[in-house]
């Protein structure tokens, strides 16, 4: 059942894409695995979401906060179960090819992407039926209601590209190859902001549908970069090679990614709890904090975006290195990637300190939206000084199939700190907005030192690993 890995390996002399991550220097495998990926994130996530906002932010302020509501609270929902999906057959798929077993990790990811298409039905159904009384959860100016319902039903509806593209990425780079998911957003980005430009303005002969036209143009981008990566799996150009057999219906195999994957979809719930409830509780104070709040949240994701490549590249080398038995190297994998993501977060800590007005004004003209947003950065900026190596540790914690200790600390921060404590100061004190970015602040330390502290203690590096084909055998 074992594909003949003789020219896999023969490859890793003259191909980086095929590169073997459990020997060498792990700073080149670093470089290897996370620089594509930063691409990746800053092309089609960073540059992508900083233009997208600019489009919308041209429409006014109601526009701006029926998107932003949207796709921080609602679109998180999908989010949250793609990305946990992603960590779990990242893990498997790295360890599979860590070991050796190539077969297994093509088959499980045949099953991620049967998986995966099974949500976009279901989000296509719920999104479509119910797009007011989804909006209606987290936004109560009927304004917002107005303008977001069409853009909600949409989103919903052509949510493939935003769930199946992420899984994509995610078996390639757990087989280590993070190269073509860098080159399928290069050429999908552009097209999708393209179509957005034409389709919400109205340009070149276009019809002007305004919001629901960013839901449109970005369908259009995510149909291109969907096919440029099944053909890459389908055709055999990458260590993961998919055939029609692999996506037949494995119960046992899906029930595996499910056991493995609703862990880091709740760890990733944690965050994005205190993201949802502080956009509502922003929404009473006005449209104006809750558009500052999230123009905030976007320019926070960029530093995220570059951060996150770096913790995710981490995770193929632990995970691939404890396949191979290697737990020394997968140490030094979380300490090379550790020192990297400080030095990137503490640059963004800088900028958002030093250029805080200037960037909430690329985005807005509102003197009320400007001066909110330009407080809420100095606290996003204090929270960058230790965001990075906590990133390193929950990706290098679920690599090791130990999802549940992070999302633990992730969901008891959230409940037990974020959420009780933001909603006191800003509800029961004089000091309204500023009391929600003091309580995300705290969340933050609270929640990095926890995961910090308990990776220290090495448990990780013990843990017995199933393997995804043979674990009932």
């Amino acid at each position: 059942m074992q594909r003949d890995e003789t020219t896999a390996v023969g490859a890793t002399k003259f191909s980086w894409r095929r590169r073997d991550h459990t020997r060498g220097s792990l700073l080149v495998s670093l470089g290897v695995l996370a620089l594509p990926s930063i691409c990746t994130s800053m092309v089609g996530a960073a540059a992508y979401q900083l233009i997208d906002l600019k489009f919308v932010s041209l429409l006014g302020a109601t526009p701006l906060a029926a998107v932003v509501v949207t796709n921080q609270s609602l679109r998180q929902i999908a989010f949250l179960l793609v990305m946990g999906t992603s960590v779990g057959a990242q893990a498997i798929i790295a360890r599979s090819v860590g070991a050796g077993k190539t077969e297994d990790a093509d088959h499980v990811a045949g099953q991620v992407l049967l998986l995966g298409s099974l949500f976009c039905v279901v989000f296509a159904l719920v999104g479509g039926l119910f797009p007011r009384e989804l909006l209606g959860l987290v936004a109560s100016d009927p304004a917002v209601l107005a303008a977001g319902v069409p853009y909600v039903r949409l989103t919903f509806i052509l949510m493939f590209g935003f769930i199946l593209i992420p899984l994509f990425g995610s078996i390639l780079n757990g087989a280590g190859d993070s190269t073509t998911p860098m080159v399928v957003t290069v050429l999908a980005a552009p097209v999708s902001l393209f179509a957005e430009w034409c389709l919400i303005f109205g340009h070149l002969g276009a019809p002007a549908f305004g919001v629901t036209g960013v839901a449109l143009g970005a369908s259009l981008g995510s149909l291109l970069g969907l096919t440029l990566a099944g053909w890459v799996l389908l055709a055999g150009h990458s260590r993961v090679h998919l055939k029609l057999r692999h996506f037949v219906p494995d119960w046992r195999v899906l029930r595996q990614l499910l056991q493995i994957s609703w862990q880091p979809t709740l760890h990733l719930a944690g965050r994005t709890l205190v993201i949802v409830y502080f956009l509502v509780l922003a929404g009473r104070f006005g449209a104006e904090v809750q558009a500052a709040y999230g123009i905030g949240i976007r320019l926070e994701m960029v530093a995220f975006m570059l951060a996150f490549p770096i913790a995710n590249a981490c995770a193929t080398l632990v995970g691939q290195n404890l396949g191979a038995g290697s737990r020394r190297r997968a140490w030094r994998a979380v300490g090379v990637a550790s020192a990297i993501s400080v030095v990137v977060c503490w640059l963004f800590a800088a900028v958002f300190f030093l250029f805080r007005e200037p960037l909430m004004a690329l985005f807005s003209d509102d003197p009320a939206v400007i001066a909110v947003g330009t407080e809420y950065l100095l606290f996003v900026a204090a929270s960058m000084l230790f965001i990075g190596p906590y990133f390193v540790a929950f990706r290098a914690l679920q690599a090791a199939e130990d999802m549940t200790t992070p999302m633990l600390i992730s969901n008891g921060s959230a409940v037990l700190v974020a959420v009780p404590l933001g909603h006191f100061l800003a509800t029961a004190t004089s000091l309204g907005p500023t009391g929600l970015w003091i309580a995300i602040l705290v969340y933050s330390v609270v929640n990095s030192g926890a995961t910090l502290a308990w990776l220290a203690t090495g448990r990780w590096t013990r843990r017995r690993l199933l393997s995804p084909m043979h674990s009932q055998a």
